[in-house]
């Protein structure tokens, strides 16, 4: 049962994550927004979030503290400040509203995997394979706003006939987020640590917590791999709806939108398929699939994308968004396996943070080269998962790294 409610409880805090992507074309009237200015409200999040788990991982705090209240607080503050954003008035103070956001969310991802790892022992790689199953379809969600048609959300009005919303509708989409948020930190407050991070919750020595797990060799080679899963994934993810568009022109915004959402919401499922392998193979024998999987799609694309016909395509683009996601939670698991129980979430905390900057130097660098370099971009993707591999190559036997 705590596994059910810590996964619901991260798919509810995450809800936070994308909010106003539903909603844009609303505040692009609302506030008189540029195209170009649409980014810094996703931008600031992912500065908060990336600012929150290096304050956490490397002050300490994500272990000195109860993680159920740690979690609690931080979906009362994202709550409060993704609600307040109707209120913003423009395009600066919503962005400062949305990087409280990100600092809330370094609160509710990172603190939700420590404490799925401490109510799952022995079985983290299924429980956190729920709990990324989870953000996997919060990721997605976006996509299939749009592709529902939520009059006003998406960047045009396809009836081209004006909103068919009553006004201040969209209000309400962020409220009903702000609302699941403050279900998931009442739920784990209620919930509470496991018992075994109730005792472990003592002051850990260095001021630079975090940093401390980085002398642990079978955790810097499963971070490794980490990171370089975060190299291919969220790239893979932002260029999903460019290469179908790219393949498939004609297609209308509805069916890229649903398309894109299904593409990515595969991961989900997939999430908790690996889980259920990783009690029969182990973790690492989960995530050497998945890297390997990562690794043909990335190497084949290029050579095989321009020969496809689109339903092809989109099977293709499903089998590869699945491989590259199926691993995920495993990575945190083994993590947290070379981790001792002091550590685990400001050790967890940072690995997030450094991956997700990884990610942001991906998508920074490779998408906007995509009308250059076209389908060979997926092999500029291949060094993430193959330096994965690496990583797991001198990884501890399973025996040593599940707990």
């Amino acid at each position: 049962m705590p596994i059910v409610i810590i996964a619901i409880a991260e798919w509810f805090g995450t809800a936070l994550w994308f909010t106003p992507n539903a909603v844009i074309g609303d505040l692009q009237r609302t506030w008189g927004l540029a195209t170009g200015d649409l980014g810094w409200l996703t931008g600031a999040v992912q500065f908060g979030f990336l600012l929150g788990t290096l304050g956490l991982g490397l002050s300490g705090l994500a272990d000195r503290t109860r993680a159920s209240r740690l979690f609690a607080l931080a979906c009362l503050v994202g709550a409060l400040s993704n609600a307040l954003l109707p209120y913003a008035g423009g395009l600066w103070p919503a962005v400062g509203l949305r990087l409280v956001t990100g600092l809330s969310l370094a609160g509710i991802y990172p603190i939700g995997m420590k404490l799925m790892v401490g109510w799952a022992p022995g079985r983290a790689g299924l429980g956190l394979a729920w709990l990324v199953g989870m953000l996997v379809l919060g990721t997605a969600m976006p996509h299939l706003l749009a592709g529902l048609g939520w009059s006003g959300g998406g960047l045009i009005d396809q009836s081209g006939g004006g909103s068919a919303r009553e006004s201040g509708d969209w209000r309400l989409t962020l409220w009903i987020a702000s609302l699941l948020a403050l279900l998931a930190g009442v739920s784990i407050w209620r919930l509470g640590d496991a018992p075994s991070l109730a005792r472990a919750s003592t002051p850990t020595p260095s001021r630079l917590a975090g940093l401390a797990a980085f002398r642990i060799a079978d955790f810097r080679r499963a971070a490794g791999a980490y990171f370089g899963h975060m190299w291919e994934l969220y790239t893979l993810w932002t260029l999903i709806p460019l290469l179908l568009i790219g393949d498939n022109p004609s297609l209308s915004p509805q069916a890229l939108s649903m398309l894109s959402f299904a593409l990515i919401a595969v991961g989900a499922p997939g999430c908790w398929l690996g889980g259920w392998l990783s009690q029969h193979l182990g973790s690492r024998r989960v995530a050497i699939l998945g890297l390997a999987g990562s690794a043909i799609g990335c190497l084949l694309y290029p050579w095989l994308a321009p020969h496809l016909g689109f339903a092809a395509l989109v099977a293709y683009l499903a089998a590869w968004s699945l491989l590259a996601v199926i691993d995920s939670p495993q990575f945190s698991a083994l993590s947290a396996s070379a981790c001792p129980a002091a550590l685990i979430g400001s050790a967890l905390t940072l690995q997030n943070a450094i991956g997700f900057a990884i990610s942001a130097v991906s998508i920074g660098l490779l998408v906007p080269w995509l009308p250059a370099l076209e389908a060979t971009i997926a092999w500029w993707l291949l060094p993430g998962p193959l330096l994965g591999l690496l990583a797991l190559r001198r990884l501890g036997r399973p025996a040593r790294v599940e707990p």
